[in-house]
Order: structure tokens, then sequence, then C-alpha cells
């Protein structure tokens, strides 16, 4: 046993010997180059990054992202043809019943509150906002199911307004692992990046950011030598396995 735990350590102490040292940037100068550095290669390996959620209309996006909630973009995009092909306006979705959408929506999970949302948002954009998804964050705000995040990509990625920057659970775990905030809270981690970030870049880094969380900077054993934010990254968790 002694000896197995002998072996077990020194294995470990080897595995972190091999870790390359990154340093930290000391002054708000370094910390800036490398900003630039990591946006430039994220443009490098995301370049064409964009909403994986499928849709045609404003509408369409805002029903999409409400459905996304604790919901893989996958399933989603299986759901919304055959239920837009059912309720294709906003007005469709206020005459509907709650009960009768939520049995269509019941694969995405959550659906009976899912549900009250769609129809209530639909109710809201056509009783205030005449049909149309309203353009400002403070009145999509205003609509059932339609939090900061939600109101963020559909300002974002229907309209091309930067509002804000999207914080989903691939962006609240890779702007801690690359040091661009000390937060877990979604609302603070958007604040730090929205001081951090040129609002030029506010849209697409958070769609280059969660492909990166689903390709390779993954929640558990990232694959950090396929990774070219590698030589800049220095998160206490980086693994040392070589690409497959």
């Amino acid at each position: 046993m002694a000896e197995r735990q002998y072996r077990s350590a020194n294995h470990l102490a080897a595995v972190t010997a091999r870790k390359p040292k990154v340093a930290r940037p000391k002054t708000a100068a370094e910390r800036k180059q490398r900003l630039a550095e990591i946006l430039r290669r994220l443009d490098e390996m995301y370049p064409k990054a964009t909403c994986a959620l499928h849709h045609r209309t404003p509408w369409e996006l805002l029903v999409a992202t409400i459905l996304s909630a604790q919901c893989t973009d996958k399933r989603v995009n299986e759901v919304t043809p055959g239920l837009f092909a059912k309720y294709p306006t906003p007005a469709d979705f206020a005459a509907a019943r709650v009960e009768v959408v939520a049995n269509d929506i019941r694969s995405t999970g959550f659906f009976n509150n899912k549900a009250k949302s769609l129809v209530g948002a639909g109710k809201r954009v056509v009783s205030e906002f005449g049909g149309q998804v309203p353009r400002t964050i403070e009145e999509l705000l205003t609509i059932p199911g339609a939090a900061r995040k939600t109101a963020n990509v559909v300002l974002g990625t229907a309209y091309g307004i930067a509002s804000g920057v999207v914080v989903d659970t691939h962006v609240q775990r890779i702007a801690r692992r690359l040091d661009l905030t000390k937060y877990t809270d979604p609302g603070k981690i958007e604040r730090d990046l929205m001081k951090t970030l040129p609002k030029e870049k506010w849209i697409l880094f958070s769609h280059q950011i969660i492909l990166h969380g689903r390709a390779l900077c993954v929640a558990r054993n990232p694959k950090c030598a396929q990774c070219q934010l590698n030589p800049l990254c220095y998160a206490p968790d980086k693994t040392v396995s070589k690409p497959d």
C-alpha cells in the first residue's frame, strides 16, 4: 500500500512538473495585451461563431432561447420546427392554452413553466409591442421568460445590438479560467466583461466562448493541448494530456 501511494505521489508530481508555466500579467498594460491576444486567437479559432439556436425571426429566437433553459440547443432545434409550424406568430402563442403548449414542448424539460412564459410572452409582445419583439433591453426584460441573458441573446443575434455580454454556463466557467473575472454570479461576471472587452466584441465573444466550451474547454478534463489559448492560460485545472 505504501509503495503504491509513493508511486501515485511521484506520478502526480511528475504530471504537475510537466505543466508549462504561464506567467500572470502584472500590469494593466500586460493585461490589456494578453486580452487582445486572447481575442485574436478566438477570432482565428471561431471566425464565424454565431448562435446555435435555429430561427428565422427575432420572435423565433426569443422562443428558442426561453426553451433552451436547462436544455441542449440540439433538443430545442428538434422541437422548434414543429412548434413554429403550429404557432407561426406571437398572436398564435398568445391564443394558445398553456397546457397544450406544455405538451408540445415537453421534451425540453420544465415544460409547464416554459409554456406559461411562451404564452405570456406572446400576449405581451402582441398587446404592448404590436407583435414585434422590442429592440431595447428595458422593454425585453418586461416580457415573461426573458431575463437578462435571454434579452442579450435576442438583441445581439437578431438585431446586432450590443446591450451586454451573454453569460451562460460556458462563459461563466471559461471567463474565470481565463482570469477575466473572479466572480461566479452571472450578473457580476457580465459587468466585468463589459468593462474589459471592447464593445464591438461583446456579441461575438460569447458565441466564441460557448463554442470553445463545447469543443475544447470542457468542464472536466479540458483539452488544453489542442487549445490555441493554452500559452495564455494559467488556470489551475489545466491538463497536460496529448492531443487525441
